[in-house]
């Protein structure tokens, strides 16, 4: 397996044992989980969620999955099916979460009603769902899959709008506190492809197709223009990346720390809000309207 960025190519065994030291130094460098905390992975059966998953099975931690039925026809019924299959193997925990099942309407029925991008609605859904059974299990955190492709563009597409808060909060580690479960992003270090082998590797299969709501997402196409400059320059998303968190994240936390500051609890559900109603009650108002 090659590694551009690192100018290092591993062998099998020696290649999984990176892509665990990575997130094991991940981990320890933004100080995200300690010894003994209760983990709730959130894993949606494509390839990142579940190699972290079972890196962190791995390492030793306790770590849960929760999966969250999105109601997007086959794509959902066969994401789930993986999850299981994965979560079976292992005799790991999985605590399951149906939109549909529970709140009475799917994402392509509440992006509509809402007026909202479906990445937007299926968004917001699973990061209230996420802080919610959370907090509800008594986990000590939350840990999305998220790697170094995905917080590159995400970057990139910050600072082409020169979102402030967003960027104060694009850091590995969200604190919990005020509502809020602390949220943790193991994968930061590996990029697609690492975690794609991984998998491969250690016979984890995972849905391959792309959500297919996806169409259009902008990250899709941010990611696309950092692929390119990654090519001719190997290692410019690690150093994109990495280089903001050393230096612009100190200057850019107090936007976000502000906006902290005008939390309240929603009078719907009880989860932080600055609005009046928080983006999920409102949603799920406005798919019960649509009927």
């Amino acid at each position: 397996m090659d590694v551009r960025r690192h100018n290092a190519a591993f062998c099998a065994p020696c290649f999984t044992r990176h892509c665990r030291e990575q997130v094991k130094r991940a981990i320890d460098s933004y100080k995200m989980v300690a010894p003994g905390e209760r983990v709730l992975v959130a894993v949606s059966g494509g390839k990142d969620s579940l190699a972290l998953w079972d890196i962190l099975l791995e390492l030793g931690y306790h770590a849960d999955g929760l999966y969250i039925g999105l109601g997007i026809g086959d794509y959902s019924d066969e994401s789930a099916s993986f999850t299981r299959e994965f979560a079976a193997q292992r005799s790991a925990d999985l605590i399951e979460i149906s939109i549909p099942g529970e709140f009475g309407f799917d994402i392509p029925t509440g992006a509509r009603a809402a007026k909202r991008a479906p990445c937007s609605a299926c968004g917001l859904s699973k990061r209230h769902l996420f802080n919610k059974a959370a907090l509800d299990g008594g986990y000590d955190v939350v840990a999305t899959g998220h790697n170094l492709d995905d917080e590159a563009a995400v970057l990139f597409g910050n600072v082409l709008r020169w979102d402030l808060a967003y960027l104060g909060r694009q850091y590995p580690v969200l604190p919990g506190g005020l509502g809020f479960a602390r949220k943790v992003k193991p994968l930061v270090r590996l990029g697609e492809r690492e975690t794609a082998a991984y998998c491969v590797l250690k016979g984890i299969d995972y849905i391959v197709e792309e959500c297919p709501m996806s169409a259009g997402n902008r990250h899709l196409g941010y990611k696309e223009a950092l692929n390119a400059i990654e090519q001719t320059s190997p290692g410019s998303k690690a150093a994109f990346y990495f280089g903001f968190l050393e230096r612009i994240v100190p200057m850019v936390q107090p936007a976000a720390e502000e906006e902290r500051g005008g939390l309240h609890p929603c009078p719907g559900c009880g989860s932080p809000t600055v609005s009046e109603v928080c983006a999920f009650c409102k949603l799920v108002s406005r798919a019960a309207e649509r009927g």
